[in-house]
């Protein structure tokens, strides 16, 4: 099964993780594992000051202080994964990998806010529900 594991680097992403690793009757290690996350953009400005290959290393890095605890577990658990990040806005990114990749899962992690709350701020969660065709596990 391929499935799709955003990440954030939060606590709530570490809650994910633990909670996979401890109830391995749910998917186990057998499976082929995608950790993601979406690097937000600078503002629109600022590019056209930057040479790309400076912004492209920004992204890089930022991506890369998610995915470095991230790839420790995973090995730990010697679970088969891959990592993948892009730059954008998190639920519209999740829901296109979700979708362009063909995976068969998602499975993130959940702040659980309120429904007030949501309305409100936001959340990553509800907008890859509204817009995710494939199903989705919240772990909160």
């Amino acid at each position: 099964m391929k499935i799709l594991l955003p990440i954030d680097g939060s606590d709530y992403t570490k809650r994910m993780l633990a909670y996979l690793a401890a109830h391995d009757e749910l998917l186990g290690a057998d499976h082929d594992y995608t950790f993601f996350t979406a690097v937000a953009p600078i503002p629109t400005h600022a590019p056209r000051l930057l040479e790309r290959g400076l912004l492209d290393g920004y992204y890089d890095e930022q991506a890369e202080q998610v995915f470095k605890p991230v790839r420790a577990f995973a090995d730990q658990q010697r679970w088969t994964y891959r990592t993948v990040h892009v730059q954008g806005y998190a639920a519209e990114e999740i829901a296109r990998i979700a979708e362009a990749g063909k995976y068969d899962l998602v499975v993130m992690g959940s702040h659980g806010h309120t429904s007030l709350g949501n309305m409100i701020l936001g959340s990553v969660a509800n907008g890859v529900l509204a817009r995710c065709k494939l199903p989705v596990l919240l772990i909160r």
